[in-house]
């Protein structure tokens, strides 16, 4: 699987957006079933540095990136300075005490790895956060900047994603070797419901995706992720049955007509315009009254659980709204 680069700034990304809404609602998921079966889930020390080879890089990196940050130092046997640098991150995994995991691939044995993540020279650090890999440093560097960086990244990974770490138990019997775990998680009650309407979003079936999000919805109203999904692939199934000019020429022409903003906004929003999308509706909400009115605050609210609530634009855009209405 190619890692794909993770904004920290926040810069628009569907494809980033349905990872962090799914991982945020997978996370919240596992800890309401960790409390439901009365344990933490605690992990010893030692399971905090991690070796990984291809073979195990889905399951201990990708899949684990959805619970906790996982940090990836690439190193070889005859590389001086990673003998300096991994020392440091490992006493510093422990240290962090759960807030991040800390994985180290074998250069020399994973050379496929070492080409998707585009690692020109080692040592070479990087993240995965909810599958997205981000570059952190490469080269030799300090405590204090290595302290920074990781102090970046579990902010962004909680903030954004809402991952809290590992729950750490010095007393807790270590993962078997090379990582396995001694009880395989049991999959949700939703999870093939959940899954297939990924399926559907990857494959571009989004009436279909709809549907799935719709069946879980159907029989849990709560599901985060479901509500999350459900509103992304409604978003994409609207415009992909657009024509993007004429759309555009009808909110040029019709500036107080709701329909035609609503669906220039929602063209902006799959752009990446997510201020032009959110801007041009709050100004709609200025220009309309009654039912119109209503239905452009509706779609506003909608965009913005695409978008994510902890996004700051969101945040901007919601007082913007207010002062609109009100």
């Amino acid at each position: 699987m190619q890692p794909r680069n993770m904004s920290m700034s926040g810069v628009v990304d569907l494809a980033a957006v349905k990872a962090a809404q799914e991982a945020k609602a997978k996370a919240e998921q596992t800890r309401a079933e960790t409390a439901r079966q009365g344990g933490a889930g605690a992990v010893s020390p030692a399971d905090l540095v991690i070796d990984v080879d291809e073979a195990g890089f889905e399951r201990e990196i990708l899949q684990r990136s959805a619970e906790v940050p996982v940090v990836i130092d690439f190193w070889a046997e005859w590389c001086q300075p990673c003998k300096q640098l991994s020392p440091v991150l490992e006493r510093l995994a422990v240290e962090y005490d759960g807030r991040f995991l800390l994985a180290k691939i074998d250069v020399d044995v994973n050379q496929m790895l070492m080409q998707q993540f585009g690692v020109q020279g080692i040592p070479a650090v990087f993240a995965v956060v909810a599958g997205q890999a981000l570059p952190l440093f490469q080269g030799a560097a300090g405590e204090a900047q290595i302290r920074q960086t990781l102090d970046q990244l579990v902010q962004v990974a909680e903030e954004r994603f809402g991952l809290t770490g590992l729950t750490v138990d010095p007393d807790a019997e270590p993962r078997g070797a090379g990582g396995a775990s001694t009880a395989e998680a049991q999959p949700g009650p939703y999870d093939a419901l959940l899954e297939a309407a990924v399926r559907a979003l990857d494959a571009g079936d989004f009436g279909g995706a709809v549907q799935a999000y719709k069946n879980v919805l159907a029989d849990d109203p709560a599901n985060t992720e479901a509500k999350l999904g459900l509103a992304q692939a409604e978003l994409l199934h609207r415009v992909g049955g657009m024509d993007p000019q004429q759309v555009r020429k009808d909110a040029a022409e019709r500036p107080a007509d709701a329909q035609a903003q609503i669906a220039a906004a929602d063209l902006d929003l799959v752009g990446g315009h997510v201020e032009d999308a959110f801007g041009r509706l709050i100004e709609t909400v200025r220009r309309t009254a009654g039912d119109d009115r209503d239905a452009v605050r509706l779609r506003l609210l909608e965009l913005f659980e695409v978008v994510g609530p902890d996004d700051p634009r969101v945040a901007a855009a919601r007082r913007a709204l207010a002062r609109a209405l009100f």
